[in-house]
This record gives C-alpha cells, structure tokens and sequence, in this order.
C-alpha cells in the first residue's frame, strides 16, 4: 500500500479522509462516514489513502493505521509477543531506532514480494484453487521460517556486538580527549601512587 506522507503533492488517485473532532471519518469519495474497519478494507485492497485532520488538515495516517493494529492484536491470535513489543519499545530513542525501522519495513517487503510471486505461480499452475494456493504458501513457511528466525536471530545479535563497540569505542575517545585538558587544582595520579598522601 502506498499511502501519502504529507498533504502536499496529493494526487487525486490518492483517496482523502477527514477525522474529525467526533473521531468519526469522513471518506470525501464516498461522501460518506466509515469505520476503522472499511479503513482496513481499503489497507487489504492495497488502496491508496491519506486521513488527515479536517480541522488543522495534520497527516494522521500513522496514527489510523496504528489504530486498527491495536484492534487485530486485541482480538483472535496476536501477531506480536509481550517481549517483541518490549523489545521494539526499547529502540526507540535508541541510536539504532531508524536502522532498525528501515531493517523492519525492508524484511516486510522482501517478505510480501516472495508471497505475490509465490501467489502468481501457484495461479499458473492451479489456477484460481485458493486451497491450492495456500497449501502451497503453507509449505514455503514451514520451510522457510526457521531459516528467516535463524538469519533474525544472527542480525540481532551482530547489531548488539556492533552496538557495544561502538559505545566502548565513544567511551575511549572520550576518555582520551578528557586526558589532554589540565583542570585548577587537580593533580592527576602518578604511576605506583597507591593512594592519598600520608598525614601530616
């Protein structure tokens, strides 16, 4: 799904729904109110959409979209762990959060891209047997998933090795740096001083 990042450069491709204070969303298509749930529809259709403010005409896009991830994570089975979420929690803020937000979206992509190729094929060989289909996605994920968790796993792990050398790394210059400044009334300790002088 492509959905626009600001109000500028707005196509008219582009389908525009207003919030408004009420919280209720007006399709300007339609010229109709929705839910989150035709909302959803529309993400499922691949449809191109932006939500914004009626009133202050703020992009809110995120914030819907978010919203109806919230309501499929409440209901059924979740797709994400507590410790998944409590682990994405922590990079942000982070000095790896954009690193780790693009490694996300690329893997969902890459992963997205097999599926609609996998999809084609499974169209030519059996054609519209949407049984068919998904028995043969089933089998490519019980093949797959514990090499794409192993390969998830050995990611995560590098970046965290990475992410400790390079604080190490920030602590030694700064202790390098630190070392060549002279401050009023300190002496620094010299080699075989055990500890302070002896009273007078």
């Amino acid at each position: 799904m492509s959905v626009s990042q600001s109000r500028e450069g707005t196509s008219s491709t582009h389908r525009l729904i207003k919030k408004y204070p009420n919280r209720r969303l007006y399709d300007t298509r339609t010229s109709s109110y929705i839910t989150l749930s035709d909302v959803k529809e529309l993400v499922l259709e691949n449809a191109e959409f932006q939500v914004v403010d009626a009133k202050t005409g703020d992009d809110l896009t995120r914030s819907i979209l978010l919203q109806i991830i919230i309501e499929e994570e409440s209901e059924g089975v979740p797709m994400f762990t507590s410790d998944l979420l409590s682990q994405m929690i922590r990079f942000y803020g982070n000095a790896m959060q954009g690193m780790m937000g693009k490694y996300l979206e690329g893997n969902i992509k890459a992963f997205t891209d097999v599926q609609s190729k996998l999809q084609d094929q499974a169209r030519a060989i059996y054609g519209d047997n949407n049984a068919m289909s998904k028995d043969l996605w089933a089998q490519f994920l019980n093949f797959q998933g514990p090499a794409m968790q192993s390969m998830m796993g050995a990611y995560m792990e590098q970046s965290k090795r990475m992410f400790v050398q390079m604080q190490e790394q920030i602590e030694q210059q700064t202790r390098s740096m630190m070392s060549g400044f002279k401050f009023p009334g300190f002496t620094p300790p010299q080699g075989g001083d055990k500890g302070p002088p002896p009273a007078k």
